[in-house]
Order: structure tokens, then sequence, then C-alpha cells
């Protein structure tokens, strides 16, 4: 479904929505959130997809997480993938931070293979080799681990937090 409620067509991006008789009926003393999630009987998922011609679903992404820069939408997972392709790095995660110019900049955060070494410039021309040149982050941070939760789901509000609180 695209932001208007309307159905995408093959190879648009949209969220993926759910309706039935066994979904869930709301969060548990959390009205707000149910009214997020469900609407007009559809339960968002926030999960981001295009579908083929044969009805086959490939995820792009997590709503919450995808990257608006100067008016073009940025998935974090797409330049992720594009940054693990390189064999000195062994993690990346990609987040939006504020920009004056564009409203968000893709920031990464990059875990390099132990006893590897890289700089900035090399890392942004591997990307830039692998993904348009808007998706290609700003910026770029060696790491030696992401922040994650117990099912090792990468927690980016952590590395948002982390960046915000080197600004401030």
């Amino acid at each position: 479904m695209n932001e208007k409620g309307g159905e995408v067509k093959p190879g648009e991006v949209g969220e993926i929505v759910l309706s039935g008789p066994t979904l869930m009926s709301g969060y548990w003393g959390r009205p707000e959130a149910t009214e997020e999630t469900i609407k007009d009987g559809w339960l968002h998922t926030g999960d981001l997809a295009k579908v083929d011609e044969e009805g086959f679903f490939y995820v792009a992404d997590r709503k919450k997480d995808v990257i608006i820069s100067g008016g073009e939408n940025i998935y974090p997972a797409e330049v992720e993938k594009a940054f693990l392709e390189h064999p000195k790095i062994s993690d990346a995660a990609v987040v939006g931070i504020p920009d004056e110019r564009w409203g968000e900049a893709g920031m990464a955060f990059i875990v390099l293979q132990k006893g590897e070494r890289m700089t900035e410039e090399e890392a942004l021309r591997f990307c830039e080799e692998r993904v348009a040149k808007y998706k290609v982050p700003k910026f770029v941070k060696f790491v030696s681990e992401l922040p994650q939760t117990a099912s090792q789901k990468i927690m980016r509000h952590k590395l948002r937090e982390e960046y915000l609180g080197q600004k401030g």
C-alpha cells in the first residue's frame, strides 16, 4: 500500500498491510500504538516491500528506517548490503541524521574485520561503485561493534543517539 492507502504497482515499494479474521485486535493497554498500527481494519506492519509480476514479495526495509534525503527515499538495507560486499568489512549499519540542506543524510557505522584498516574515502568510494550516488552516505564512522538487541537486530536509535550526542 502506498502512503495514500492505494495499492502499489508491481516493482513499486509500498508498506505490507494485512487484513483478516485472525489478526490482532490491538496492543494491550496501548490505544495510541493500536491506532497507529490498525487503520480501517488493516494492520500496518511497518515493512516496506515490492511485489513482482508473479506476486512474489521482496522486502526493502522497515518504514521507520527509511532515510529521506532531498526528497529521495534511501533504504539503509540496500546500502548496508553494498558495504558488506567489501572483504574488510564485517558489519555495517546506515542511519539518517539531520542535514540542513537535504533534510536527512546517511551516516554509515562500519565494523572492520579484525586487523583490517580502511579510510572513510575508501569505504565511500567502494559504496559509490554499487549504489546510486544519492544513496551513498555522507559520513562514515568506524566502530568496534554495533549495538544489538538480544535477537541481534541493530539498534539504530542508539547509533542516532551516539551521533547526536557527539554533535551537541
